[in-house]
């Protein structure tokens, strides 16, 4: 018998719910496909895929999707964990990549704002497009020092 972590169990299971929703994307420009999924307080997943568009400045982000589909829900502040991953797009639909696929600047910055409003250093999951790579972080890791809801005051 394979014993696992919470911790490990809740990264495959996001990695497999962002999987299925980079299944989704529109990519018609870049063919780079990414998911993400949100874990909240309660167990829910709330999933998200990027979104390109032909005016490339108003592309959207699976993490940013992800995140504005979990505060229409009212569950901004729920978020306790994320699970990402991506790749170019093959044939079939099937992503390819070796290397583990990390949140933008922008969207670390978004996730940020989640994590101080709940009041949690939210993990981070990381996975290549083929699966084959898993990276663990914190939040505080990928984004040290950030400016949030608390340094207005807010939270």
């Amino acid at each position: 018998m394979t014993e696992v972590t919470m911790e490990q169990a809740a990264a495959g299971v996001l990695i497999e719910a962002a999987r299925e929703a980079a299944r989704n994307a529109h990519v018609p420009y870049s063919k780079f496909a990414v998911g993400a999924a949100l874990l909240l307080t309660d167990g829910t997943i709330v999933p998200g895929t990027n979104f390109e568009n032909a005016s490339y400045g108003l592309s959207l982000c699976a993490e940013t999707v992800a995140l504005a589909s979990a505060n229409v829900a009212g569950r901004l502040r729920d978020v306790v964990a994320v699970g990402v991953v991506g790749g170019a797009v093959k044939a079939g639909g099937e992503m390819s990549g070796e290397e583990a696929v990390y949140p933008c600047g922008r969207c670390r910055q978004v996730l940020n704002e989640a994590a101080q409003l709940g009041g949690r250093d939210i993990a981070v999951y990381c996975a290549s497009g083929d699966g084959r790579e898993l990276r663990t972080h914190r939040l505080s890791e990928l984004l040290p020092h950030a400016f949030g809801p608390g340094d207005l005051g807010i939270g």
